[in-house]
């Protein structure tokens, strides 16, 4: 068999690409970003820093000026570009998703042919423990985690174009720091909200709203939405808190939105990534398999929402694109139901 050198490169980056991953992750550990923005620009500077050897952190920062994510030279003194711009200690960053990245998932990918072969969470056999269940007793992942959702929020200035919330009463289920609620009730002044969630979510939630549009405007409640939701409000967000669910218990949770909706003019809005079988994109594949890893979910098809809603009492009335391939799932509930 004889194979092109351009075929042979292709699968040797495929092959190096956790190398990757582990050298970024490992310079976002040491805080390289920071240390240089700070005008620590040698190795030498850097190794004092961080405690690490001025070695490693030569032959680490020569690979990662060769991808891109600094730039300059020991002669000369490094440098940040956008891409370690992102990565630096202060708010919006995505430090929070490289160190999770770097730690828990990447452990849990270590596991990727047992997941995949069983179709079950890679995290669940690392860590000896369901993902949420971990999220729950370690504080600190679990900052991170919700830093993370965060990170990937870039769509969520597009929601309030693809719905008019003004002077509605909104419930946001499983709306984590109420970066999303913030947003929306930014956008529409005369809207009121709820934002539902573990209990452990409320201060870091009740910060960010008390910062931004104030908590005369919102409820904070904590609870479990495949118990209840909160009642009698017009419309229902459920925004990237359902892959990780089986299709039975994210159906129970619809049926409780459906049956706490104030009137039939409420509507339920489904926010999350779709799916499709063929022309499929790198992303939302790629993302389905990191559900798998991590909590042994998937994403959806458009199809798969569409017949759970359907089981709900919910008919689906129309669906909108958001950047990031998102994609927002409108549902209006069913007279009959």
């Amino acid at each position: 068999m004889t194979v092109d050198v351009r075929t042979i490169r292709h699968v040797v980056d495929l092959i190096t690409g956790g190398w990757r991953a582990q050298a970024l992750y490992t310079a976002v550990k040491l805080g390289l970003p920071d240390h240089i923005e700070a005008g620590r620009t040698t190795c030498g500077e850097l190794a004092e820093s961080t405690g690490a050897a001025r070695e490693g952190v030569h032959r680490l920062m020569r690979l990662l000026v060769a991808m891109g994510v600094f730039e300059g030279d020991e002669r000369t003194g490094y440098r940040n570009t956008a891409v370690s711009a992102a990565l630096l200690d202060v708010p919006q960053s995505l430090r929070d998703m490289c160190l999770l990245h770097g730690e828990e998932y990447y452990t849990a990918w270590g596991h990727a042919h047992h997941a995949i072969s069983t179709v079950s969470s890679g995290f669940e056999v690392a860590y000896g423990q369901r993902f949420y269940d971990y999220l729950g007793k370690d504080k600190d992942t679990a900052k991170r985690f919700q830093h993370t959702m965060n990170a990937g929020n870039m769509f969520f200035d597009h929601v309030p174009e693809i719905f008019d919330f003004s002077g509605r009463n909104v419930v946001d289920v499983g709306g984590g720091g109420g970066h999303l609620l913030g947003t929306i009730l930014a956008a529409a002044p005369d809207a009121r909200g709820t934002l539902f969630d573990r209990e452990h979510m409320m201060p870091e939630a009740r910060a960010h709203l008390a910062a931004t549009v104030g908590l005369d405007r919102v409820r904070l409640a904590g609870g479990d939405m495949f118990s209840a939701v909160p009642s009698g409000a017009d419309v229902y967000i459920l925004c990237r808190v359902l892959a990780g669910w089986a299709d039975d218990a994210v159906v129970g949770v619809f049926e409780n939105c459906r049956r706490a909706m104030a009137d039939s003019s409420s509507r339920l809005l489904v926010i999350d990534r779709l799916v499709v079988d063929e022309g499929s994109t790198v992303l939302p594949a790629m993302w389905d398999l990191q559900l798998l890893m991590i909590t042994g979910g998937r994403h959806r098809t458009l199809g798969n929402f569409t017949a759970m809603l359907d089981r709900a009492g919910l008919d689906l009335e129309r669906v909108a694109e958001l950047p990031m391939e998102t994609t927002a799932m409108i549902a209006a509930p069913r007279p009959s139901a």
